[in-house]
C-alpha cells in the first residue's frame, strides 16, 4: 500500500471529521454514552462555552448526563487526546489552557506545514483528490449561511485535511491534522472575528483558489495561496484580538497545584463502573 492509499484508509475517505460515537446504533450502549459527553463536551471548549482552565469534575457530568463515571472517564480520555483536555496528576481535568503568547510559534508551524502540503498535493494529486477537495470546499461553503461555528470549524479541517491526503505524505499529513486540531480555539476567534465585521468569510474563495492552482499542477501558486491563506487567519486574529483585547477571552495556566477532588458521596462510590 503507498502513502496515498495508507492516508485514505487512515483517514477513511472523506477527510471529515469523525461521525460521533453516539450516532451508531450498532455501538454498544457504554460507547454511546461516552460518544454523547465526547461531542457534548467538544462542542463547549470549541465554542468557548467552557473556558480554558475550567475543571472538569467527572462525578458533576456523570449526573449531567444521568450516566456512570466510566464513559465520562473514557470521553475525557479522547478530548485529551485531541488536545482539548489536560489530565492533571491527581487524576482530575481541566479545558486545555489557551495561550495567546504561543500564536506566533503556531502560526510559523501552521504556515510551514500548509505551504508544504499544497506545494506537494499540486505535484501528486489524481482526479479523486480534486474530487474530493472540491466537495470539500463546497461543504465549508454551505457551513457559512447558518454561522455555525463547530460545524465551519469541522468543514474547514476535513478541506485541508483532503489537500494533505493528496501530498501522499503520511508523515506530513499527520503532523498538520495535529496543528489543525490544536488551532480550532484560535480559528473560532477568527470566525468571531469575521463575523463582528460582517465581511464575507474569505476562507471560501481561498479555498477554491488553491484547488485551482492544485488543479493546474503550479506548485509555485499552490504554495503561494497557502501562504496567503495562513497569513490572512494570522492579520484578522490579530487585528480582532488587538481591537477588544484580552477582556472577553478566558486565558488559563496549568495550575501548580491541581484543585482538590470532590469527596465521594454514596452515589459516585455505588455508580462506578470498573
Amino acid at each position: 500500500m503507498d502513502d496515498g492509499a495508507r492516508m485514505r484508509a487512515d483517514a477513511g475517505g472523506g477527510g471529515a471529521e469523525r461521525a460521533p460515537a453516539a450516532a451508531g446504533p450498532d455501538l454498544p450502549a457504554h460507547g454511546r454514552r461516552a460518544g454523547m459527553v465526547h461531542d457534548a463536551l467538544q462542542r463547549e471548549i470549541l465554542s468557548l462555552a467552557l473556558p480554558p482552565g475550567s475543571p472538569l469534575d467527572e462525578t458533576q457530568i456523570a449526573r449531567r448526563f444521568a450516566m456512570s463515571r466510566s464513559p465520562v472517564r473514557e470521553a475525557l480520555n479522547r478530548l485529551a487526546a485531541e488536545g482539548l483536555v489536560v489530565m492533571l496528576p491527581n487524576r482530575s481535568s481541566i479545558v486545555a489552557p489557551l495561550d495567546l503568547a504561543e500564536f506566533p510559534g503556531y502560526v510559523e508551524a501552521l504556515d510551514l506545514a500548509q505551504r508544504a502540503c499544497t506545494r506537494l498535493a499540486a505535484e501528486r494529486r489524481d482526479a479523486d483528490d480534486l474530487a474530493a477537495m472540491r466537495a470539500a470546499a463546497q461543504a465549508f461553503d454551505a457551513s457559512l449561511a447558518p454561522h455555525d461555528h463547530i460545524e465551519m470549524l469541522a468543514a474547514n479541517k476535513a478541506f485541508h485535511l483532503a489537500i494533505a491526503r493528496a501530498a501522499r505524505n503520511r508523515w506530513l499529513a499527520g503532523h498538520y491534522a495535529q496543528l489543525l486540531d490544536e488551532g480550532r480555539r484560535l480559528m473560532r476567534l477568527y470566525f468571531l472575528h469575521v463575523d463582528r465585521e460582517d465581511e464575507r468569510n474569505p476562507l471560501a474563495a481561498d479555498h477554491h483558489e488553491m484547488i485551482e492552482a492544485i488543479a493546474a499542477r503550479d506548485p509555485d501558486r499552490a504554495e503561494a495561496l497557502a501562504r496567503r491563506h495562513t497569513e490572512g487567519f494570522r492579520s484578522r486574529l490579530l487585528a480582532f484580538l488587538g481591537r477588544i483585547g484580552t477582556r472577553d477571552i478566558a486565558v488559563a495556566a496549568i495550575p501548580r497545584t491541581p484543585p482538590a477532588r470532590q469527596p465521594a458521596t454514596r452515589t459516585d462510590i455505588t455508580d462506578r463502573e470498573t
